[in-house]
């Protein structure tokens, strides 16, 4: 993930607006030059030693990777969840015209 400059960032809500907030306000920041929800989604996972089954909503942020730290650090400070899921993975490619939107979007 080094040599990425983009990355998408994954995380999941257990409501629509906590996702909604958690897109909202990594864009308002410019942390993240997009997000986008979807769902509902079903978990299945284990947590405390037990089978859980939910309903959630994911956002996925599209970002720099030198925004990154802080947009983790956003997601894990506006999160409801104490151990929320934070994904990254690197953009390998995409457009010239799409890309330089990004990085613009996402300058502090």
């Amino acid at each position: 993930m080094a040599d990425a400059e983009f990355l998408t960032v994954l995380t999941t809500a257990g409501s629509e607006e906590a996702a909604q907030h958690l897109a909202t306000t990594a864009v308002a920041q410019r942390l993240a030059a997009c997000a986008q929800l979807d769902g509902p989604v079903r978990s299945v996972y284990r947590w405390q030693g037990k089978i859980e089954d939910d309903t959630e909503w994911r956002v996925l942020y599209k970002t720099t990777a030198a925004r990154y730290p802080e947009l983790a650090r956003h997601i894990e400070a506006v999160h409801p969840y104490d151990t929320p899921e934070i994904i990254a993975t690197p953009i390998t490619a995409g457009s010239d015209a799409y890309l330089s939107w990004l990085r613009t979007e996402t300058m502090g």
